[in-house]
């Protein structure tokens, strides 16, 4: 049964002719099967925990930070920025419907328009390209902790990314070749460590489940260290000894996307804490 499980995902996911047909609904219904063989103790939910959900006693600790957030006051700055007015009066989230609430979750999204994805850290340098400010740099801490400050006014919202049309659809097959191609002197994809090994451990860290991964970014490690899920696309790479990609690339914007889309349903929990 698991080799002929093996097989199935390896077919739909690696590029051989099965996959073509595959929608993304299908991708992520299969993901969502292998991760109850592998990690039955597991609750959908609980997936956007990440690796806190394969071990009690990290999450307990990690509960235990949260009541008194150690980045509190650095996403405290995040929202200066949004709150601060432009030079025509307006703000940032005049951008955005509900002022900005419970938007969050519908990122990424494909634009027709420009035939390109447009991740939320997008959508926020758009506003203020067009209301005449200049914008933040693409993967800076600035823009970190903005994109921080405005999530967090999403959170507990699902996740809905949407794939819709054929150039929508191109875009996501992309980032889903990205996931599962191998790269660097480690020959590694993400899929190695995220499906094919998941809930063991690397050295010190147990490698958790794709499904939730995209829900709880940015995030902040050793206390007050913000990194982006683009930056820790990055530091992947790096880890594989790949060279990374620049932010904001088509191919991290495709790559976000896929991986958004495998957290629909799931709560948004921003910012968060990891060690």
């Amino acid at each position: 049964m698991r080799r002929r499980l093996t097989a199935f995902l390896a077919c739909l996911f690696l590029g051989a002719s099965l996959a073509a047909s595959a929608g993304p609904a299908d991708d992520r219904k299969a993901l969502s099967e292998h991760y109850k063989q592998h990690l039955p103790g597991v609750k959908f939910e609980d997936y956007v925990l990440g690796a806190l959900a394969l071990n009690k006693d990290a999450l307990d600790q990690y509960e235990s930070i949260m009541i008194f957030p150690p980045f509190v006051n650095d996403v405290d700055d995040g929202r200066k920025i949004w709150e601060k007015p432009f030079k025509n009066g307006k703000k940032l989230s005049s951008c955005f419907p509900n002022g900005g609430k419970n938007v969050a979750g519908s990122y990424p999204y494909f634009d027709n328009a420009s035939g390109k994805v447009i991740t939320f850290e997008n959508a926020l340098n758009a506003c203020l390209k067009a209301n005449g400010e200049a914008e933040l740099k693409y993967g800076g801490n600035d823009l970190g902790l903005l994109s921080a400050y405005v999530k967090s006014l999403s959170d507990g919202m699902k996740v809905q990314v949407k794939v819709e049309g054929p150039a929508a659809l191109a875009a996501y097959e992309k980032g889903k070749t990205h996931y599962y191609s191998r790269r660097g002197q480690l020959n590694f994809s993400c899929a190695s460590c995220h499906i094919d090994n998941v809930g063991k451990f690397i050295r010190s860290e147990q490698l958790s489940p794709m499904i939730g991964q995209a829900a709880h970014w940015p995030e902040f490690r050793a206390g007050t260290e913000l990194v982006t899920l683009q930056g820790r696309f990055r530091q992947c790479q790096k880890n594989v000894r790949a060279a990374p990609l620049e932010f904001n690339s088509e191919e991290y914007n495709n790559l976000e996307y896929f991986l958004t889309y495998m957290s629909n349903g799931l709560p948004m929990q921003t910012p968060v804490f990891r060690k």
